[in-house]
């Protein structure tokens, strides 16, 4: 059995077909579904996706928004996201490093709370780089 996964930013579908299993960062934690879960409603935090296909383990950094699932339907509508697979480690590598000079930097509330969240951006990024053990 299977869950028919689609993920949506507001330019474009990044994912639409059936996955095993996804592991989903929620502002309350990380949720593990598999098919035939309880429908639910959540936010998505900046955070990593993780899918099962063909029992291997892909990665997706998404940037915040909703998701829904229902009758092994489960569709993510967030801000950005890309595939591990699709970003350039040395790119993504001086993202971090200028993120965190910039939080450094930054003066006053509202500065700062920008700067954390492109930092926290930054590092999700490279977070779906990395393989899962």
């Amino acid at each position: 059995m299977t869950l028919k996964l689609c993920v949506l930013t507001p330019n474009r579908i990044v994912w639409d077909s059936e996955v095993e299993e996804i592991i989903l960062s929620t502002n309350s934690g990380q949720i593990g579904i598999l098919p035939t879960h309880t429908p639910i409603a959540t936010s998505v935090d900046i955070g990593i996706l993780r899918i099962r296909l063909n029992d291997q383990w892909l990665t997706m950094a998404l940037m915040g928004g909703f998701a829904r699932l229902g009758n092994n339907v489960i569709t993510v509508l967030v801000n950005d996201a890309e595939r591990g697979s699709d970003i350039d480690p040395q790119e993504a590598q001086q993202t971090v490093e200028i993120a965190e000079a910039n939080f450094i930097k930054a003066k006053g509330k509202r500065q700062k709370i920008e700067a954390n969240l492109a930092l926290r951006r930054a590092r999700t990024r490279v977070k779906a780089i990395s393989p899962i053990l």
